[in-house]
């Protein structure tokens, strides 16, 4: 097909904003997956995708749409993640477009993630079509997205389309829009070949398969090629297209959207946004990519059993072939023996992986309290990074702290406001600038520790504005702070999986928390165990995990009070002899326990 009768377009969104129904409809309008075996979420391949409703994965598909002209045009599509934890997903698809869909809730109107992706595509330079979706809603308002999407996005009103994805409402309207306002593929007039990696996934029997955008020249199997960033040389072994799933063709031309096959067997040998050209006169000049995206939370996952270690690194390497953002090193706990620190986008990103390590891969898996990455400057003028907290150094060593942080754009109603406020101040945060969205909604910006957010924030914020509130965040800059590290010990003994790093103002109600948590979970021995939090040598914060009681006193059927005195202490000594020699055992649902409660 000629390529100015080709069409590169994402679908960007908030969260469940209906991007994967609207792209069902799309497969179905075309004809491109056949009505027998199209099925909901027909881009989600995931298990979990399904379940949760999210798009974890960025899907392409080509798609062939004859045109109220009587024209037939190509349509690649890529459907996009709306998750803020899955923004590098979004980011690697916009760069192999020309144009998105921007979809709007009729009921939600425009929310955090809306605007995030809305920028990503504008720095882009992308065309973006607006569509309202689900219309058909009891509690759709049309004019607040309307005017929201002026005031907010500064895209005129009368651009919007209307659709319900759901019923198949205005599906015709937004092909004819891609095909009419979307521009044909750019810089195909270049004479070198360039071809954008936007994504790749393992295969066992051909190695790594590479997910492509050719913007100029073509590729065809038996071409050798180079990857501009390193220099490393391939073959192509097989090109093709998605619909949607792989189908081989002879071969790729500019404007196309597919995937090459070659004698690379490492995914982690590719590098998502590297540019692909051709040995024979190469291209002097690399495309555009996007920002490489590296770990924001890490944390510790340990096997339940730990026979399980080598079954828990086999699963780990598999699902780092698929993932190139989940990173993962050895190492050991005293507590939990032998495990690995991995690294995340984000509390989903982790939730998702070790999820799919249990599902597919059946390992019981523990994880320890999630942290992020600190600077530590030393005394003696070093600077190292540190991210668990085991690692750091002794206070007397440490200059000072730097913890990263996070801007913030909430979306709340209202009445949220001052309860919005109060959470982010109590989560160490402050607040730059209220700007008022319309008669019903507030967007508040401010700056909050990286740290603070992981665990609770987002439930929070969405307890207190009846699941109207919505978040989205980027990285900001590092800053100083008066941070410790808090151990937990039980029976005079650290137990470092529970060892975490925390403000000096929230330690003692952190520690007396996390005392009190597993002081009704570690079950009782016949001697009494302390569980105490601590800073340095300083104990802040203390619990009793009560000892089991024999009746000793349960023979004497008579006589005098000193008999039985005397039992009690008997058993008192030996009780105190216990505590010197005995040992406490934590069982390992004591620590699911405590993290999930946490």
């Amino acid at each position: 097909m000629q390529t100015d009768h080709k069409r590169n377009f994402s679908i960007i969104a908030h969260v469940d904003h209906g991007k994967t129904t609207l792209s069902d409809r799309l497969l179905e309008h075309t004809n491109t997956v056949a009505q027998r075996e199209l099925a909901d979420q027909h881009l989600d391949s995931m298990d979990l995708e399904r379940e949760r409703g999210i798009t974890i994965k960025s899907h392409p598909v080509t798609m062939v749409y004859p045109s109220s002209s009587g024209e037939a045009y190509q349509l690649n599509l890529m459907d996009t993640p709306g998750h803020v934890d899955f923004s590098y997903e979004v980011s690697r698809s916009l760069a192999a477009c020309e144009g998105a869909l921007l979809l709007i809730d009729a009921a939600q109107g425009v929310e955090a993630q809306t605007v995030a992706n809305a920028h990503l595509a504008v720095d882009q330079d992308l065309t973006i079509i607006p569509v309202i979706n689900k219309i058909d809603l009891p509690g759709a308002n049309l004019d607040l997205c309307l005017k929201q999407l002026e005031d907010l996005l500064a895209i005129p009103s009368e651009e919007a389309i209307l659709a319900s994805a759901k019923n198949g409402i205005g599906i015709d309207e937004i092909l004819e829009a891609v095909v009419s306002r979307i521009d044909s593929p750019r810089w195909a007039d270049n004479e070198a070949t360039r071809v954008l990696i936007f994504d790749s996934v393992y295969d066992a029997f051909r190695g790594a398969i590479v997910y492509v955008r050719v913007f100029s020249g073509s590729l065809k199997p038996g071409d050798n090629v180079i990857m501009m960033s390193d220099g490393t040389r391939a073959e192509v072994k097989e090109v093709g297209v998605f619909t949607p799933s792989m189908r081989k063709s002879e071969s790729l031309q500019a404007g196309d959207v597919g995937y090459l096959v070659c004698n690379i067997k490492n995914v982690a040998d590719i590098k998502i946004g590297d540019t692909i050209t051709q040995s024979i006169r190469p291209a002097e000049e690399m495309l555009p990519g996007y920002q490489e995206v590296h770990p924001m939370v890490f944390s510790g996952i340990y096997p339940v059993e730990t026979s399980d270690f080598e079954k828990l690194k086999t699963s780990m390497g598999k699902l780092q072939l698929n993932d190139a953002a989940f990173s993962f090193m050895a190492e050991s706990s005293v507590a939990l023996g032998f495990g690995f620190r991995c690294g995340f986008l984000g509390l989903l990103h982790m939730e998702i992986v070790q999820e799919r390590i249990r599902r597919e891969y059946d390992v019981e898996i523990i994880s320890t309290y999630p942290s992020v990455v600190y600077i530590v400057e030393k005394s003696d003028g070093g600077k190292i990074e540190v991210d668990n907290p085991i690692n750091l150094p002794d206070p007397s060593a440490i200059e000072r702290i730097l913890e990263p942080t996070i801007k913030a754009t909430i979306h709340i109603p209202n009445e949220s406001i001052g309860d919005i406020l109060n959470l982010v101040m109590d989560k160490r945060g402050v607040c730059e600038n209220t700007e008022t969205v319309d008669d019903t909604r507030v967007m508040i910006q401010c700056i909050l520790p990286l740290n603070e957010i992981l665990v609770d924030f987002n439930d929070r914020l969405k307890s207190i504005t009846r699941g109207y509130g919505s978040m989205d965040y980027e990285l900001g800059e590092y800053q100083e702070s008066k941070l410790v590290r808090m151990d937990i010990l039980v029976n005079a003994e650290s137990v470092d999986a529970f060892a975490c790093i925390v403000h000096v103002d929230k330690a003692r109600e952190k520690g007396k928390d996390l005392c009190d948590k597993l002081a009704d979970i570690i079950p009782s021995h016949l001697f009494k165990i302390a569980v105490q939090a601590a800073i340095g040598g300083n104990i802040i914060a203390r619990a009793n995990v009560r000892a089991m009681r024999k009746d000793v006193t349960a023979k004497c059927y008579g006589g005098d009070i000193t008999r039985k005195r005397k039992l009690l202490e008997k058993q008192k000594e030996g009780k105190r002899k216990m505590k010197n020699i005995g040992s406490v055992s934590i069982p390992p649902d004591a620590f699911i326990k405590v993290l999930k409660n946490d």
